[in-house]
């Protein structure tokens, strides 16, 4: 009991951090690795219990792979532009730190019934971090859009961390949405899924993330034509006419995506245009640099292809990667992406049809890959611990509990053929004299 509630507290500080940090005295030392230090010490120290229950990991590969990528272009900025190297290493560090995440979950050592509580504790704080963004969202207004008044509930503290905000929120929707759909027989699970359900769609719909919008969309659609394609389309033609029923700001958000010019003809707003730009930038950096220019120095580089935006961050994971690291890192994110989503489906093969639990979760698991990929299209937090760490710890937990699953199925097997055995042995009492070894009538 001890040890699952020690691995609960880094469940609930991660995504949190920004209101729960504090200072160690010690530089590149937060109390994040602090606890994952302490929870990997109690790992280690339980041995054989902490055992992962199956080998070599599902996306153990690609995560060596990618951290060679960032490796090789920590090295290349070393010799290409060497700066500050402790900097640098604590830069590296950061980037490496999270997705450990993962091989310490799936060495959780907790029985089916733990572990369950681990998965359902890691969807309570995406919900109470959805309601904190909601409490912003009605203290700000749903009147008239305001770029400053967007909430960003744990994420940071202010309008800034809105869009990191609204693509967590986004990449957990699924989770409750395929819970509340697949759950059966389990009405008080179902409404606790539709009420985080809500809590999360409002939490996007306060961050104004046009993003995090259609991630959400996307995501639900996917488990409602999995769910009954007559089911989706009936919701779908409902939901049209229910658009109207957004707050004003919401719609008036969506609506700046294009504008137009003195002229009336249409035009990308600032926001997008801006990151049509830098992409444009960073691939003329690949093209000059064609090994990247080194971990940690896009900003440094993209004002000589695009000087209005000096010191801008890529605002894409896969420009940024490219830029940086070459084809060598964002080949391995890709590969990554395509082992977490495999993984994922091969949990959804792997349960019976009849356990709506444990297909549910495969199932929400799959779009939140889904969503995680897509929700670094337009920004790059993949790398931010707040956002990604309960991805990575759900990651781990997941594998882990589909393990028990398909060991207890294993073990209860043979039960059935033995219990008619039994049931022969009473009916026909020769037939249990005769092959007794067979037909064994019970005590």
């Amino acid at each position: 009991m001890w040890m699952r509630l020690l691995l609960a507290v880094p469940i609930l500080f991660m995504t949190n951090a920004v209101h729960l940090s504090f200072e160690t005295g010690l530089p590149g030392l937060n109390i994040a690795n602090i606890l994952f230090g302490l929870v990997l010490v109690c790992v280690l120290a339980g041995g054989k219990k902490y055992k992962p229950l199956e080998g070599r990991g599902a996306i153990t590969i690609a995560l060596l792979l990618l951290f060679a990528a960032l490796t090789f272009g920590f090295l290349v900025a070393q010799l290409s532009m060497p700066i500050d190297l402790m900097d640098d290493i604590t830069y590296l560090k950061n980037l490496i730190f999270y997705p450990l995440l993962y091989f310490l979950y799936r060495r959780c050592g907790q029985d089916l019934k733990g572990t369950r509580q681990l998965i359902i504790f890691v969807m309570i704080v995406a919900a109470v971090a959805g309601i904190e963004a909601v409490r912003e969202g009605l203290d700000y207004g749903f009147g008239a859009y305001s770029e400053t008044r967007r909430a960003a509930g744990p994420f940071g503290v202010d309008y800034s961390s809105a869009n990191r905000a609204g693509v967590f929120y986004a990449m957990f929707l699924p989770m409750f949405a395929a819970m509340a759909l697949f759950f059966r027989k389990q009405p008080m699970w179902r409404l606790g899924a539709l009420a985080g359900c809500a809590i999360l769609a409002v939490a996007i719909m306060a961050t104004y993330s046009r993003q995090s919008y259609l991630i959400a969309l996307v995501g639900v659609a996917l488990l409602l034509v999995r769910r009954n394609v007559v089911l989706a389309m009936i919701i779908g033609l409902l939901m049209i006419p229910a658009i109207g029923l957004l707050p004003e700001s919401v719609t008036e958000r969506v609506a700046e995506t294009e504008q137009q010019d003195a002229v009336g003809g249409e035009k990308l707003d600032v926001s997008t245009a801006s990151r049509f730009e830098i992409w444009g930038g960073a691939v003329q950096m690949w093209q000059e640099h064609p090994l990247g220019v080194g971990l940690n120095r896009f900003k440094r580089h993209i004002g000589d292809y695009v000087p209005a935006y000096a010191g801008y961050d890529a605002h894409s994971i896969y420009f940024l990667l490219l830029a940086e690291t070459s084809l060598f890192g964002i080949g391995a994110l890709l590969y990554l992406f395509w082992r977490c989503l495999r993984m994922g489906v091969g949990f959804v093969r792997a349960v019976p049809a009849d356990d709506h639990e444990a297909k549910a979760l495969s199932l929400g698991f799959v779009l939140m890959v889904i969503a995680t990929g897509l929700g670094n299209v337009y920004g790059s937090p993949f790398f931010e611990g707040n956002v990604m760490s309960n991805f990575w710890i759900l990651c781990g937990l997941m594998e882990h509990y589909i393990a028990l699953k398909k060991r207890g199925a294993q073990a209860v097997e043979p039960v059935p053929a033995m219990a008619h055995a039994q049931r022969i042995a009473q009916r026909f009492p020769l037939a249990a004299r005769i092959a007794p070894g067979r037909y064994t009538r019970p005590d």
